[in-house]
């Protein structure tokens, strides 16, 4: 089972994903992630990227795409995944789904989490995130330490000031938004989940939506 995650910067959906990955008893798969583990591990796809990320450029969609490839043909990925940020744009989902096609695998379902722009606003003004593995928390000051004792200081990123998140909103309305449509018009149902209210509320809801996939 391969579900997609969508929705706008502050929606949940690492949380969320973390939960469903949990319940179906399979891996979430989100690009940072494999990136970072990527590069870490120093493999040949990981230090072609690191390449264009010191020069300050995009990754180029077909070097996430063999990335990607690289995660989900993995052991651990055998019955699936839950596919957190691998989609952004109309162009990464056509190379996505290609790529998914070739494996002999397909998408099962699209989550689309939503909230009003305010509400993200206010969620993403209070994050704070681990300097050392970039878990983002609710709740807790800057200069705290993480709370997965990985000797990491939470920090207030400036991508999470109120302006600068605005912005994202923006970039994410402008390149991910049409990535809704284009899943519609290729006949892939798109699962729109309120992401308003307590985190056990919000995963029944995405539960219910998957239709007792798992």
């Amino acid at each position: 089972m391969l579900i997609v995650l969508l929705g706008p910067p502050g929606a949940g959906k690492g949380t969320q994903g973390e939960r469903l990955a949990e319940r179906c008893k399979i891996p979430k798969i989100a690009t940072g992630d494999v990136f970072r583990a990527a590069l870490k591990d120093g493999t040949p796809l990981g230090l072609q990227a690191k390449q264009y990320m010191e020069r300050g450029e995009l990754v180029p969609d077909a070097l996430i795409l063999s990335i990607m490839r690289e995660a989900l043909t993995s052991a651990e990925a055998s019955r699936g995944a839950i596919l957190d940020g691998v989609v952004r744009t109309v162009p990464q989902a056509e190379g996505f789904s290609a790529m998914v096609a070739e494996l002999g695998r397909k998408i099962d379902a699209v989550l689309l989490f939503e909230a009003s722009e305010d509400e993200l606003v206010r969620r993403l003004s209070a994050r704070t995130t681990c300097e050392v593995c970039q878990t983002p928390y609710m709740g807790h000051e800057p200069g705290t330490p993480c709370p997965k004792n990985d000797n990491g200081t939470l920090v207030r990123r400036k991508d999470d000031e109120p302006e600068a998140i605005r912005t994202r909103l923006k970039v994410y309305r402008e390149q991910t938004e049409p990535v809704i449509s284009w899943y519609e018009q290729h006949q892939m149902p798109i699962h729109r989940v309120d992401a308003i209210g307590p985190l056990d509320e919000v995963t029944q809801r995405a539960v219910k939506a998957l239709d007792g996939a798992c």
